[in-house]
């Protein structure tokens, strides 16, 4: 018992202790190209820059973390452990969320762990909604079987049958075009099963390896910029790859914490995605950042991400 006790201390101190550090960084400031950039229109801030400009490469993609659990679980007693995101997908895309990331299990039903919330079929139709009201946005939608889960049967023909006339086919050109290149096509959907085939080249899916990422499992939030820092200045710059690196400004609960809810661990890194673009480029590694992602998005992480991207655009970054 004593032993639990001390632990808990140490470790109460290590997270005072990170937060303190992120706290006095960005107190010596945020500044990078594009950081005062703001949208007029969050629902269509890639048509603002200008899509003939846009290289599909050249997109600081602002992304949300475990994306369809705003009703994830029950109310109030489990969905406050597995309840990344508290807006729908629609709403997501609508305040400027670019990459989509879903998990799903063997009924089509999304999923968290062992948590389940409503069909894909909802997730479908946001993206849908969206992209019926947009001209020029496009999304990267990321779909993968939930850990401890089985494939969904023939789940690359449903997702072909719904979203075929947005799919933009896999194909590694498509990094060195504009959007408006690909248009009408409007969609990245990386379909990520565990055991089924990958999806193959040409296919109107796209297979894992070209959405990347390492995920540190941690709910210390200068252990995770720190490490999110050094894992992106091992990518290739962002005009040499052939795929998505991910970026995820989220800190996650831990066994070994009593604080298991998902908000309030989160919020300890929530708002320093500014710093770590900041950080980027003092350190070298702005060319090689990409895809941002979060809980809980905001506005101003959609701008973070949009000025960057405009910056670039401009050719100020």
């Amino acid at each position: 018992m004593g032993s639990q006790v001390s632990k808990q201390i140490e470790k109460r101190k290590s997270i005072r202790t990170e937060k303190k550090t992120l706290s006095e960084m960005k107190s010596s400031g945020e500044v990078y190209p594009g950081a005062d950039y703001h949208p007029s229109d969050r629902k269509n801030w890639m048509s603002e820059l200008n899509p003939d400009k846009v290289v599909i490469s050249k997109i600081v993609w602002p992304g949300t973390h475990d994306s369809a659990t705003n009703k994830i679980g029950i109310p109030l007693i489990t969905r406050p452990f597995a309840q990344c995101q508290s807006m729908s997908i629609y709403q997501q895309l609508v305040t400027g969320a670019r990459v989509l990331d879903i998990r799903v299990q063997e009924d089509r039903r999304v999923c968290h762990g062992i948590l389940l919330s409503y069909s894909v079929d909802v997730v479908i139709k946001d993206v849908k909604k969206f992209l019926s009201e947009t001209h020029s946005e496009i999304i990267i939608l990321e779909i993968r079987t939930e850990f401890g889960h089985e494939d969904p049967p023939e789940f690359d023909k449903y997702l072909e049958g719904e979203l075929g006339e947005f799919l933009i086919h896999q194909d590694d050109h498509v990094f060195e075009k504009t959007i408006a290149q690909v248009l009408p096509k409007r969609v990245i959907c990386v379909w990520k099963p565990r055991k089924s085939p990958q999806p193959k080249a040409g296919s109107p899916l796209w297979s894992a390896g070209y959405l990347k990422d390492n995920w540190i499992n941690t709910d210390l939030p200068s252990t995770k910029f720190d490490g999110n820092l050094k894992h992106l200045s091992e990518q290739a710059p962002v005009s040499s790859r052939k795929y998505f690196y991910r970026v995820e400004n989220t800190v996650t609960p831990v066994p070994d914490n009593p604080i298991l809810c998902v908000k309030p661990v989160t919020g300890r890194i929530h708002g320093y995605a500014r710093l770590f673009i900041s950080q980027c480029f003092s350190k070298g590694y702005a060319d090689k950042l990409q895809i941002l992602s979060t809980d809980f998005i905001d506005e101003d992480f959609v701008d973070a991400c949009a000025g960057l991207t405009h910056a670039r655009i401009e050719g100020k970054a």
